[in-house]
C-alpha cells in the first residue's frame, strides 16, 4: 500500500505556545495496540480503541504534513507499538518525501523491538537514522515479568539488525523499584560496548494499570547518586529536542540520559505536541488537555480548518504538568494510558 496525501504540505505560520516556545517536534501515535503488556504501562486486559475510530494512514500522512508545513522539523513514530500497525511502513516512506525536501529534519520512531528485525532495512532506506528501542532489562525471566509474555531474543535480534542496517539505537529504560534498578550499571555498560546511548525514565502517572505506581517508583536523582559513587558523570550541553538531560560516563566513554517527570519538572523549554491515533491533540503529557483534530480533517478538503484548530490547541498548551507519586496521590495523574497518548 502507498500512502500519498492528497493535500500538499502550504506554508502556514509557525507554531508558538502562550510561554514562547516554539513547537517543532511532534510525536505521533498510530495505534494504541502493542504485542506486549509492559504492567508499567497497560493492564493486563487492555480494551483497545475499536478501529474504526483510528485515523486511516493517509490522514495520518495528511495530520503530520500539515504540521511539518507548519514549522515540525522532527516527527517520532509511536504507539502502542508502532510496527504492529499493517502498512505502517507506506506511511513511513511517504512521510520521507518530507526528508527529500528538507522541510522535515528527522524522521524516528519508538519501538519495543519485538519486530525490528522485519522492519531494520525499510526504515533505513526510508531515510530513518535513529530510533529508540525501550528495554528495561537483559534478564530474559525478568523481561517476561516486565512484558507479561515478550521474549528478550526477538528485542535483540532487532537491534543487530538495526545496527547492521546503520541506524543509531538508543536504549530506553524505565527504572523500577526492587526490580531493574540494581542491574542499571550493567544495562549501561551494555549499551555503552555497544555504541548506544542509554535514558533512564522516571516512571509515570499515566492510566489506570490495576496497581499503585508508589510500589514501582524510584527517583532518578537516587540511580544517579548511586552511580556516581562508582562512575565519573560529566553534564553535557547536548539537546536532542526531548525532554532528557545527559552525562558522559568517563569510563565508558557512553552517554547517559535521564528523564525526570517527577523528580524535575522538565517543561521550561517544551517544543512538543503528541498526537493519539484518533486524531487527538495533547499539548501536556501531565494534562487531560485535548483538541479533536480528527473532525476538521474530515471536514475539509483543505487544511484553513485544520489549521485553525491547531493554533488555537497550542494556544491553550499549559506552562507544564503537575505529575505526583505519593501514598496520597497513588492514582493516575491523568486518565489516558501513555499507549494511548503515544509515548
Amino acid at each position: 500500500m502507498s500512502v500519498t496525501t492528497l493535500i500538499p504540505a502550504q506554508a502556514s505560520s509557525a507554531m508558538t505556545d502562550p510561554f514562547g516556545r516554539r513547537i517543532s517536534y511532534l510525536r505521533v501515535s498510530v495505534t494504541d495496540r502493542c504485542d506486549l503488556r509492559c504492567f508499567y504501562c497497560m493492564s493486563e486486559d487492555m480494551t483497545f480503541l475499536p478501529k474504526a475510530d483510528l485515523l486511516t494512514l493517509e490522514e495520518l500522512d495528511r495530520l503530520c504534513s500539515a504540521f511539518i508545513a507548519k514549522g515540525v522539523t522532527k516527527l517520532r513514530l509511536t504507539g502502542g507499538e508502532p510496527l504492529v500497525r499493517r502498512n505502517v511502513m507506506g506511511l513511513v516512506r511517504s512521510l520521507s518525501r518530507h526528508l527529500k525536501t528538507g522541510a522535515l529534519k528527522e524522521l524516528t520512531l519508538t519501538t519495543n523491538g519485538s519486530l525490528l528485525a522485519k522492519y531494520a532495512d525499510e526504515l533505513a532506506d526510508c531515510g530513518v537514522k535513529r530510533i529508540n528501542v525501550s528495554l528495561d532489562t537483559l534478564d530474559a525471566g525478568k523481561f517476561r515479568t516486565i512484558t507479561r509474555w515478550g521474549d528478550l531474543s526477538k528485542v535483540m535480534a532487532g537491534i543487530d539488525a538495526a545496527q547492521a542496517a546503520g541506524l543509531a539505537v538508543k536504549i530506553n529504560a524505565v527504572a523500577l523499584k526492587s526490580l531493574n534498578e540494581d542491574e542499571i550499571p550493567a544495562l549501561m555498560e551494555w549499551a555503552h560496548g555497544r555504541d548506544m546511548a542509554l535514558t533512564l525514565i522516571e516512571v509515570m502517572p499515566m492510566g489506570d494499570i490495576g496497581e499503585g505506581r508508589i510500589d514501582q517508583y524510584v527517583p532518578l536523582s537516587l540511580l544517579r547518586a548511586r552511580l556516581a559513587g562508582s562512575y565519573t558523570l560529566t553534564d553535557l550541553p547536548d539537546n536532542t529536542g526531548g525532554p532528557a538531560r545527559y552525562v558522559r560516563i568517563a569510563e565508558t566513554g557512553g552517554k547517559l540520559g535521564f528523564i525526570t517527570p517527577m523528580t524535575h519538572n522538565f517543561c521550561e523549554a517544551c517544543n512538543r505536541v503528541r498526537i493519539t491515533c484518533t486524531g487527538t491533540i495533547h499539548t501536556c503529557l501531565g494534562h487531560e488537555d485535548a483538541s479533536d483534530l480528527r473532525k476538521p480533517l474530515r471536514a475539509s478538503t483543505d487544511n484553513d480548518l485544520l489549521n485553525a484548530t491547531i493554533d488555537r490547541a497550542i494556544g491553550l498548551k499549559p506552562k507544564g504538568h503537575d505529575f505526583i507519586i505519593d501514598r496520597r496521590h497513588n492514582r493516575p495523574s491523568v486518565s489516558r494510558h501513555m499507549s494511548v497518548t503515544g509515548g
